[in-house]
């Protein structure tokens, strides 16, 4: 099963500390009393406490467009719910080379089977 994201998901940057701040964009549908992220939620996300920092480098601070994790088949008020599988890249250095992934969903009751 790949669980849906809640606004509680623990999504982060591959740099150890790297958090992003989950929003969604939908109160319609909750699980545990807490929101699902839809559609585009996950872009453009603010990501705190990327340790990445010196002369040479740019720590992640912002989400880009989405790899993988919008539901195929499972949509709120037009938008698709976002799996556990989110992937992307972030604005960090190496450009183009640093992802953000989930480290945990915000809850494991409700998914959907691949």
């Amino acid at each position: 099963m790949r669980p849906w994201l809640t606004v509680d998901a623990d999504v982060r940057c591959e740099h150890p500390g790297g958090f992003v701040a989950m929003i969604s964009s939908q109160d319609l549908v909750r699980v545990e009393g807490v929101a699902v992220v839809v559609g585009q939620d996950p872009v453009g996300r603010t990501i705190a406490g990327c340790p990445n920092i010196s002369p040479a480098t740019k720590p992640c601070t912002t989400t880009l467009a989405m790899a993988s994790g919008p539901s195929g088949f499972v949509t709120i008020e037009g938008r698709p719910v976002v799996r556990a599988d989110l992937e992307g890249l972030t604005d960090g250095t190496p450009q183009g080379g640093v992802r953000y992934k989930v480290a945990h969903p915000g809850q494991e009751l409700v998914g959907e089977t691949p």
